[in-house]
C-alpha cells in the first residue's frame, strides 16, 4: 500500500524543483495514493501514478504539467485506480485504444478523398474528360459542403438526405444523378474496405421510402418561361445582342431544342441545303436520333455564323471549347435586367414571377402550340424530343410528318419574328 502523503497545493506543486543530477525525480503530491509529479533534469514536468496492477508494478503516465492541472491529475489517478480495482490494466487498455485508433485512421477516408480515388480508379469508364468533370462538379457543388470532410464510414442516410432534399424538387434530374454518384462513391469505399454496412445512398428499400420518385417530381418541375405575349419582344431584344451566346440562344429558340443539344451542335450534323439538323442518338437525352426541320430564319442564322478553322462546333466558347450552360443563362439574365432598367417588366414566368431561363423557352413553344395553333400536341412532343409512345413517334418520323413539323417550326419562327403566319396558326384576339 503506498505511503500516505500530505496533500500539496497547486502553489506547492508549482514551486517544486529538480534537486540536480542526471536522473528524473518523483515528488508525491498526495490526494490519491501513488500520484507523483515527475521532474526531469531539464525541468520537464509530468504526472505519474505508481500502482500495482495484478503482480506487476506500473508507472502510469497521466499527462504533462501544467497542461494537466493538479486537480485534473488527481481525477485521472482516481479513475485509473477504479479501473485497476475492477481488474482492468489502464496501460494495456491504452495500448489497445491506440492500436484501434491507428487502424481506424489507416482505414478512415473522407468523402472528398474517396471521390478522387473513385474517379481515378474508374477513369477508363468515363467516355471523356468532360464526363469526369461533370461528376466532380456535381459532387463538389452539392455533396462536398455536407459530406466532404466526413469519413465515409460515418455517413448515414440522414447525411445523404441533407444533400438531396434541398434540390430534390427544384432540380430533380440533377438530384437524381447526384444520388447515384454518391451511391457509387460509397459503394467503392465499401469494397475498398473504408466502410461497412448498407449504402446510405441506395434508392430501393432506402431513400425510396423517404423521397418521392424522381419521375413524379419531374412531371411537376417547372422552368420559368417567357410568356407567349412577351415572346416576340423578347426575341427582338435577343437578336439585338452580339456574341456566340446570343446566337446559340436564338438557334435554341427557333428549334425548341435543349441547351445541351445546341451547345454541342456540330457542323457535320447540319444539312443546310435541305434545312435539316440531325442530332445523333449519342447526344440526345432519350438516346434516339432526333431530326429537326429548320426554318428559313434558322438556316439564315447558321449561314451567317463564322466557321472557326479546326473547330467542329457551331457555337464554340470564347476559348474554342464547348460553350457552358451558364453562358446562355447569363444572356437571359442580362436581357431581363436590361428590360427592367429600361422601365419594362422584364421577362418573367406567368405563374412563379421568376425570370425566364433557357429551358423554359421549350415551355413557351409548347404553350404556343397549344394556345395559338391547331397543330396536334403529339407533334409538338416529337419536336421537343419528349418520350412518347413508339407508335406516335413512328408516325411522326415518316417523311410527310417531317414536312408537317417543318411547317410548324416555320410558323413558330414567323410568330417569334412577328411575320404573317399562314396555315395551321389560329390568330387569337
Amino acid at each position: 500500500m503506498p505511503k500516505v502523503t500530505a496533500e500539496l497545493t497547486a502553489l506547492d506543486v508549482k514551486r517544486l524543483a529538480h534537486p540536480g543530477g542526471n536522473r528524473n525525480v518523483l515528488y508525491s503530491v498526495g490526494g490519491v495514493p501513488g500520484l507523483h509529479l515527475q521532474l526531469t533534469p531539464k525541468n520537464g514536468r509530468s504526472w505519474v501514478l505508481r500502482a500495482k496492477v495484478g503482480a506487476a508494478r506500473r508507472d502510469i503516465g497521466l499527462g504533462g504539467f501544467p497542461a494537466v492541472t493538479l486537480s485534473q491529475a488527481r481525477d485521472k489517478a482516481r479513475e485509473a485506480r477504479d479501473k485497476i480495482s475492477q481488474g482492468v490494466d489502464p496501460v494495456e487498455e491504452r495500448k489497445v485504444a491506440k492500436a484501434a485508433l491507428a487502424v481506424a485512421q489507416h482505414r478512415g477516408m473522407t468523402f472528398t478523398d474517396a471521390t478522387e480515388k473513385y474517379l481515378t480508379a474508374k477513369l477508363d469508364a468515363f467516355k471523356n474528360a468532360k464526363h469526369r468533370q461533370q461528376w466532380q462538379n456535381t459532387l463538389a457543388t452539392y455533396a462536398k459542403p455536407e459530406l466532404g470532410k466526413m469519413l465515409v464510414q460515418d455517413i448515414t442516410v440522414q447525411d445523404v438526405l441533407r444533400v438531396l432534399e434541398p434540390i430534390w424538387w427544384d432540380k430533380t434530374e440533377t438530384a437524381s444523378r447526384l444520388r447515384g454518384r454518391v451511391e457509387a462513391v460509397l459503394s467503392w469505399a465499401t469494397v475498398a474496405g473504408h466502410r461497412t454496412g448498407d449504402n446510405p445512398a441506395r434508392w430501393a428499400g432506402n431513400l425510396k421510402e423517404l423521397l418521392p420518385a424522381p419521375s413524379k417530381v419531374a412531371d411537376e418541375e417547372h422552368y420559368p418561361a417567357v410568356q407567349i405575349e412577351d415572346a416576340p419582344r423578347w426575341f427582338e431584344c435577343l437578336r439585338g445582342r452580339e456574341g456566340f451566346g446570343a446566337r446559340a440562344l436564338e438557334f435554341l429558340t427557333l428549334t425548341a431544342s435543349r441547351s445541351k443539344e445546341v451547345r454541342g451542335a456540330l457542323w457535320e450534323e447540319l444539312e443546310l441545303d435541305s434545312a435539316m439538323w440531325i442530332v445523333p442518338a449519342s447526344r440526345m437525352k432519350m438516346k434516339k436520333e432526333h431530326r429537326v426541320p429548320l426554318s428559313d430564319e434558322a438556316v439564315a442564322l447558321l449561314r451567317s455564323l463564322p466557321r472557326l478553322e479546326g473547330n467542329p462546333l457551331v457555337f464554340p466558347a470564347a476559348r474554342g471549347g464547348q460553350m457552358s450552360d451558364m453562358t446562355l443563362s447569363a444572356a437571359m439574365k442580362r436581357m431581363h435586367k436590361a428590360d427592367v432598367e429600361a422601365g419594362g417588366a422584364g421577362f418573367v414566368d406567368r405563374e412563379t414571377k421568376r425570370p425566364a431561363v433557357p429551358h423554359g423557352l421549350r415551355s413557351t413553344f409548347r404553350d404556343w402550340v397549344a394556345e395559338r395553333t391547331n397543330y396536334p400536341g403529339d407533334m409538338a412532343e416529337v419536336a421537343l424530343a419528349h418520350k412518347i409512345s413508339n407508335a406516335v413517334e413512328a408516325s411522326y418520323r415518316r417523311g410527310d410528318m417531317i414536312e408537317k413539323r417543318r411547317k410548324m417550326m416555320r410558323d413558330w419562327s414567323d410568330f417569334m419574328t412577328e411575320n404573317e403566319s399562314v396555315g395551321e396558326v389560329v390568330r387569337i384576339g
